[in-house]
Order: structure tokens, then C-alpha cells, then sequence
């Protein structure tokens, strides 16, 4: 399992974005791609009152990531480590075989450069004792950076195979 997880918390989250702007703006992602993004889910009705529920949702950085599986050419690495999931951009040949792995279509395309990109958690702020960009850019303190626990992993992995599940059926 992954070192690292995203936790939001409801109560804070006001839904503005800077998680995903900063993300973009640190890890240059062009237009129309997204490493992370904010899910806005209502109102919902919760105690008789109109509730927005909000989560970021960036890779989950799996156990046993299928994107890792599904490359070719072994551009698709997951650190011993910690877990994060990367990207080797040079490895990369633009197979696609990743996107078209991940249940939660996480690997975006990069147009320009004709190569896959993806959430790495900032590897290189984590290596320096740093947060990611998303969490520092968070202006409500919504977005935390924490250690998952079990069930967390085992949840990700039931809803991960029904999300494939459906892509092959599609």
C-alpha cells in the first residue's frame, strides 16, 4: 500500500479549486489534463439541510496499480519505497496501454509532448520534507496528507475492479 493518502474534510472544503490550479501550475499540466480534481457531488439532503460534498481525488497510487502492469516499456514505475506511482517521461512512447488500465482514468494525456503524465504526490517536494502543491495550496486547510489504513486500500481495490469492469463492458 502507498504511504501516502488525500484525506478532505468536508467541513472546510469550499470547493475553490486551488488544489487543482496549483497542481497544474507546479507540475506544468497543459490545458484539458488534470492530476488531481476536485469532485463536487448535490446538494445532497443531510438533516434537512442543502449540503455540497466535496473530494479531491488525485492517483490513488495502488498496491498493485495496474497502469504499472499494463506498460510496455516499464515507463510506468511504483518506488519501493513509499508506493508513489510515476511516470518515466523518457520511457514513455505513447502507448496509451496506461490509460486505458486504470479504472479511474488517473493517467492523463499530454497532447504536446505525445506522452502520458500522472499525480506523483510531488515526488520531489516529498523527497524534500514537503507537502504537495494541492495541500499547501489548500485555502481553507480542507485537504490533509495522511498515512491510509487498511481498509482504506481494500476499498480502492473493490471499487477500482468494478470501475474496469465497466470500462470493459463499455
Amino acid at each position: 500500500m502507498s504511504k501516502y493518502m488525500f484525506k478532505t474534510n468536508q467541513d472546510r472544503c469550499i470547493s475553490c479549486n486551488a488544489c487543482e490550479v496549483h497542481c497544474k501550475q507546479k507540475n506544468h499540466v497543459p490545458v484539458g489534463a488534470k492530476l488531481g480534481q476536485m469532485v463536487t457531488v448535490g446538494p445532497l439532503d443531510r438533516a434537512g439541510k442543502p449540503r455540497m460534498m466535496n473530494m479531491f481525488m488525485p492517483c490513488y497510487h495502488c498496491e498493485q496499480p495496474w497502469c504499472v502492469a499494463a506498460c510496455p516499456t516499464n515507463a510506468m514505475v511504483r518506488r519501493e519505497e513509499d508506493g508513489v506511482v510515476y511516470v518515466q517521461r523518457d520511457l514513455c512512447v505513447g502507448c496509451k496501454a496506461c490509460i486505458m488500465a486504470c479504472p479511474w482514468d488517473i493517467p492523463q494525456w499530454d497532447e504536446a509532448a505525445g506522452k502520458v503524465i500522472k499525480c506523483d504526490l510531488c515526488m520531489d517536494r516529498l523527497d524534500a520534507g514537503l507537502l504537495p502543491a494541492c495541500v499547501t495550496a489548500c485555502t481553507s486547510h480542507a485537504l490533509e496528507f495522511v498515512s491510509p489504513n487498511a481498509r482504506s486500500a481494500k476499498t480502492r481495490t473493490e471499487h477500482g475492479q468494478k470501475m474496469l469492469l465497466k470500462k470493459v463492458l463499455r
